[in-house]
């Protein structure tokens, strides 16, 4: 199995901690979607990060690639077998991926000069962000779907988002007012996978 994507990657870094926690040997190709000499496309016709390509078949985003791994009998389950359940777990995790691409587009911004950026959009997307963390914080400290006994999609998701935010430094104050996250976040984190998939320092 090769999981292509970069390693600052939180949605790479999402199916990483899967593969790990699975226990799924997998060949690892560092290539960024943004430089021109780029591979990706070559695996993702949309040259976007992760793809998945295994001997029977390719998986292009992190969504389908999360299913996809999650459909082999390896172990533990990330999702309940009850299909309702799993779907408010799902939900959870897109969520957490929101919180990503709104801090994802922050981040391209930045890199634009300054002269072109959009204060405007950039004030929109930090917004998704503090709705989005003030979801899963209720979620989180509810504990059903979220931060329960059991590890699970939407916790894996939930801490790659967070662990981005603070890799990019885009919402430096997100842990105020959310002690669950806070908690959840800590306590994933000294995981081994997440330990593993530490983004490198810029």
């Amino acid at each position: 199995m090769k999981l292509i994507g970069s390693y600052t990657s939180p949605y790479v870094r999402k199916i990483s901690v899967i593969l790990l926690e699975k226990g799924i040997t997998f060949e690892f190709m560092n290539e960024s979607p943004w430089s021109e000499e780029s591979r990706v496309p070559q695996y993702n016709p949309l040259g976007k990060v992760p793809a998945l390509v295994d001997d029977n078949d390719e998986c292009y985003n992190s969504p389908i690639i999360a299913a996809r791994l999650e459909a082999l009998p390896q172990s533990p389950k990330l999702l309940p077998d009850d299909a309702f359940q799993a779907v408010k777990v799902r939900q959870l995790e897109a969520l957490a991926d929101g919180v990503c691409d709104a801090a994802l587009f922050i981040v391209r911004e930045q890199l634009r000069p300054t002269e072109q950026q959009s204060q405007d959009e950039m004030l929109r997307q930090r917004h998704k962000i503090q709705r989005g963390l003030d979801a899963l914080e209720r979620e989180a400290a509810d504990g059903t779907w979220l931060n329960g006994e059991q590890l699970n999609l939407a916790d894996i998701a939930a801490a790659c988002a967070i662990g981005y935010l603070n890799f990019r430094h885009v919402a430096p104050n997100w842990c105020v007012n959310r002690p669950a996250l806070v908690k959840m976040v800590e306590k994933l984190f000294q995981r081994e996978s997440f330990a593993r998939t530490v983004p490198p320092a810029a």
